[in-house]
């Protein structure tokens, strides 16, 4: 969706998050995840996805300042470029196992602050 080797996302809980200028439109999919895309430039917002209704997936280059943000988990990473790292605590080829997501939120919560993110 963005032409990039890379994906960064943050987690943010739903109650935490606003759309505060402009209307995002769906793209993409229009399935169970909803892509939201900015309406003048259509670049990738974050996305909402059915049954995870607790958070929004955040694209951390959206922020006005991204600056705080550091990856705490890395997915997909059988796909990365061989040269590729991040300095992410934990590493997964593909994504968690669902037991493990409990775990991961509350170690990121104790050790960053409690706003989850994840980048890969």
């Amino acid at each position: 969706m963005s032409a990039s080797a890379y994906s960064l996302s943050a987690a943010i809980p739903s109650e935490a998050f606003a759309v505060t200028q402009g209307e995002p439109v769906i793209g993409g999919l229009h399935g169970a995840s909803r892509h939201f895309f900015c309406r003048y430039c259509m670049s990738w917002m974050f996305t909402r996805s059915e049954g995870l209704d607790w958070f929004v997936n955040l694209r951390a280059t959206m922020l006005d300042d991204p600056s705080w943000f550091t990856p705490f988990i890395e997915t997909w990473t059988s796909e990365k470029l061989p040269w590729a790292s991040t300095p992410a605590v934990h590493s997964y080829e593909a994504l968690p196992a669902m037991e493990e997501y409990e775990k991961l939120i509350t170690e990121f919560a104790g050790s960053f602050g409690g706003v989850g993110n994840a980048g890969g």
